[in-house]
């Protein structure tokens, strides 16, 4: 049966989710089964988009098809490469607080991260008056606005990023390779098919095996309840750092986490998201699970004061975690004009509840209604499906 090879795949898959080392409760696997759900239809998608002479742009992540704990301020595309054919990419730019590009030399394995060949933001191209661009990537000698493939080069990634979900808008992009515009692929046969099925299957496997460990390497073996210093992530961004953690708190606790506002001038795009133990965003579409610096309310000495909490505490910054004890913190700042430093960076305390307006000097100045909450929930729900449309 041509499909053979993906529904055992998918009945693997299930089976990876059950043994996952942090299941604990029902409420766990139910989770993991909906993740498993958004995986599937990536899978799919991403092994159909596998076209590097006629590529296309396609969601990496999104609402339904969350991986690597996904940033909810960000629209993920990426498209297919061959290190040697040249690709142009045409767009408008938005008014998003950062457009970003980077080159991988293939994907994420459960072994290891790929090497990021080429990364750099819209900073560097030469952009119109009407914020039209046009990139050229391939084997020639890099200049202005060509950019080398290395040897390797498998794929293009691209992050919109909003720090103001309701006023900032994507702006436009697409692909395609040079020499081959005006031209069609070949019709799919039933080899392609069996190929593509094929594929879909070890890119499911691989896709939860990956984000399984992935925390092993840079969260779990961190102290519980803390977060890093501001560093430069990962395999990721030239000039993106970021702060991490993992926490475990009872449901009569809080984290208060204390960080500059970073002035835009120094770094348009700052923010913070909660992360479940799959690795992925809590809900941040009907849940304040995630908050930009604009979305933030900055006290009066320039410093934002997130409140991690199950209990709400009838304030701005409150950051729900949606029945999860346990899970991961990040913070992120993007297209950064200098080097960060530990005073950039957060520090974290855990206390009781009830000592929580003790512990914020702005305590009055961060209280909402419960009416004001509604609107900051229902802000949210409608600049995602704008977004989403966008």
């Amino acid at each position: 049966m041509l499909t053979e090879p993906f529904a055992e795949a998918v009945a693997e898959a299930e089976k990876i989710i059950e043994g996952a080392p942090h299941v604990r409760t029902e409420q766990d696997l139910i989770e993991g089964y909906d993740y498993l759900a958004g995986s599937i239809r990536a899978s799919l998608q991403l092994a159909w988009a596998y076209e590097r002479d006629f590529p296309f742009f396609v969601s990496s992540t999104g609402p339904y098809t969350k991986l690597g704990l996904d940033n909810p301020d960000t629209l993920y595309y990426h498209a297919y490469l061959r290190d040697d054919a040249e690709y142009v990419v045409t767009g408008t730019r938005g008014s998003t607080a950062d457009l970003s590009f980077q080159v991988l030399n293939g994907d994420y394995t459960p072994a290891s991260s790929p090497d990021s060949l080429t990364a750099f933001d819209d900073r560097a191209l030469d952009i119109d008056a009407d914020g039209r661009f046009e990139i050229r990537f391939g084997p020639g000698k890099a200049g202005p606005n060509y950019v080398t493939l290395g040897p390797g080069s498998a794929m293009l990634v691209v992050r919109e990023v909003y720090s103001d979900w309701t006023s900032e808008r994507a702006g436009r992009i697409r692909i395609h390779r040079a020499d081959r515009l005006g031209a069609a692929p070949p019709p799919r046969d039933r080899d392609t098919l069996v190929k593509r099925y094929g594929v879909a299957g070890k890119l499911l496997l691989s896709r939860l095996r990956t984000f399984l460990v992935f925390p092993e390497w840079h969260y779990l073996t961190l102290p519980v309840n803390t977060l890093t210093e501001p560093r430069t992530t990962p395999g990721g961004l030239a000039t993106q750092y970021s702060a991490v953690g993992h926490y475990d708190l009872t449901d009569d606790e809080v984290m208060v986490i204390t960080v500059p506002a970073a002035p835009p001038d120094v770094a348009p795009y700052q923010g913070f998201q909660l992360g479940s133990m799959w690795y992925i965003s809590l809900d941040y579409i009907n849940h304040q699970t995630s908050l930009s610096r604009d979305q933030a309310r900055i006290d009066p000495d320039g410093v934002i004061r997130y409140v991690v909490s199950e209990r709400d505490p009838g304030l701005a910054n409150w950051v729900e975690r949606t029945g999860h004890s346990r899970g991961y913190l990040q913070l992120r700042w993007q297209r950064l004009t200098r080097d960060l430093t530990p005073t950039d960076g957060p520090t974290a305390e855990v206390l009781p509840f009830d000592q929580l307006p003790e512990a914020l000097p702005y305590h009055a100045e961060q209280r909402v209604t419960p009416k004001e909450w509604a609107g900051r929930i229902a802000a949210r729900q409608a600049a995602v499906a704008d977004r989403m449309l966008g």
